[in-house]
């Protein structure tokens, strides 16, 4: 099928998602199966609003610098699909006469390719739709990991591993540290911390992720045990957080426009600092939070070249897909081994990706909920490249 393209990046920004945008962008200038490559700035909402670039005409140096540029370079959008949005997607599709449609993203990105190719496919406009992963969250159903996690998960690694050299020196001033990581529904983020804790008594001691309903009085026992063990206390925890009843522990109402609940400085509340609050208040403990919100998102002084380069091959990946004529697929990394790493590229539907979210398995912990499990350290330490080793007085 012979027409233009077009390609979005959707949510939020990763160090390695213009890969992926490099990565589509040089499989279309070497097909002769496709027309002009569009780019839509700020997602779906800039598409129907016509915001679009013509990438084909862009010089090739700069297709090639996307590989090593963080953030979005299309810019993003969480603009939430209405039926009367559709009309004027069509309407767009037409115009420029396109057949291929890529979008870069996580949970909320699928669903919106996934409603607009079922769209298409319902009308009778041919149309091919395909989802190339992105979500520094990991919490994509279908794929082993995403683009973006890995280099996201050694920025919070080295955080609070650095985090946790300061505590321990500064341990007869502040007795503890509470750092806040971003991860919704899922904990992969504040669980990949542990991969840092090298020595026993190395940050983190604690890990509490949203897949355990919070317990506070269990927290301030695994505080108090900690603190008997190492003289401070390291804790991590995720965003996420809620009590048995629901209740986000962050004691945010505020909602985002897929009506999720906005955490940290967006939802106006702070798990991290409602955490540091009991510590205080029980023990009397002096302590720092620390929260980097979406820093870590960005951070491509800290990103791990094997996530670069998967970023780069799921974005090719996409290309080869839409040229064998699949449609309504999200590219997969599927892992075949750990030691040596290797890994190769599947597809999923995606409306079995759209709109939901992948949780820790039960076995990537350990029995209490606080810390993680082997399994999970094996699962993560192929992902993050080598870890500095700090050293310390015998």
């Amino acid at each position: 099928m012979k027409g233009n393209c077009v390609i979005g990046q959707s949510g939020g920004p990763t160090s390695v998602i213009n890969s992926s945008l490099s990565g589509v962008a040089k499989a279309i200038r070497k097909s002769e199966s496709f027309g002009t490559l569009y780019g839509m700035r700020y997602g779906i909402e800039g598409f129907m609003n016509e915001w679009l670039i013509n990438i084909s005409e862009q010089p090739k140096e700069l297709i090639k610098g996307l590989r090593y540029t963080p953030g979005s370079a299309l810019g993003s959008s969480r603009h939430k699909l209405k039926e009367e949005d559709f009309p004027k997607i069509m309407e767009v599709l037409k115009k420029y006469d396109i057949r291929y449609f890529f979008l870069i993203g996580g949970n909320d990105t699928m669903d919106t390719i996934n409603r607009v190719e079922t769209h298409c496919r319902k009308e009778g406009y041919e149309l091919t739709g395909i989802g190339i992963p992105k979500t520094v969250d990991n919490d994509l159903f279908g794929t082993d990991h995403t683009p973006g996690f890995p280099s996201a998960a050694r920025s919070n690694i080295l955080n609070v591993m650095q985090a946790g050299v300061l505590a321990r020196d500064m341990k007869k001033v502040d007795q503890f540290v509470v750092y806040q990581t971003i991860g919704r529904d899922a904990g992969w983020l504040g669980a990949a911390t542990a991969a840092g804790k090298l020595h026993e008594d190395d940050a983190p001691h604690l890990i509490y992720c949203p897949e355990f309903t919070f317990d506070r009085d269990k927290f301030l026992a695994d505080v108090d045990g900690a603190y008997k063990k190492y003289g401070y206390v390291s804790v991590v925890c995720g965003e996420g957080l809620k009590y048995a009843d629901g209740t986000p522990v962050s004691a945010s109402q505020t909602k985002d426009k897929f009506n999720n609940t906005e955490f940290g400085a967006m939802g106006g509340a702070s798990v991290g600092l409602n955490l540091h609050q009991m510590i205080s208040k029980e023990f009397g403990f002096r302590g720092e939070f620390q929260i980097t919100e979406s820093l870590i998102m960005s951070d491509f002084a800290r990103s791990v070249e094997l996530d670069q380069l998967e970023a780069y091959a799921a974005g090719q990946e996409a290309v080869r897909l839409a040229l064998e004529g699949e449609t309504g697929n999200m590219v997969t990394i599927e892992r075949l081994s750990n030691d040596p790493y290797e890994s190769t590229f599947g597809k999923i539907p995606l409306h079995e990706v759209a709109v939901k979210a992948k949780p820790m398995p039960r076995e990537y912990f350990n029995e209490a909920g606080n810390f993680v499990s082997p399994a999970f350290l094996d699962y993560i330490r192929p992902l993050i490249g080598d870890l500095p080793d700090f050293v310390k007085f015998k």
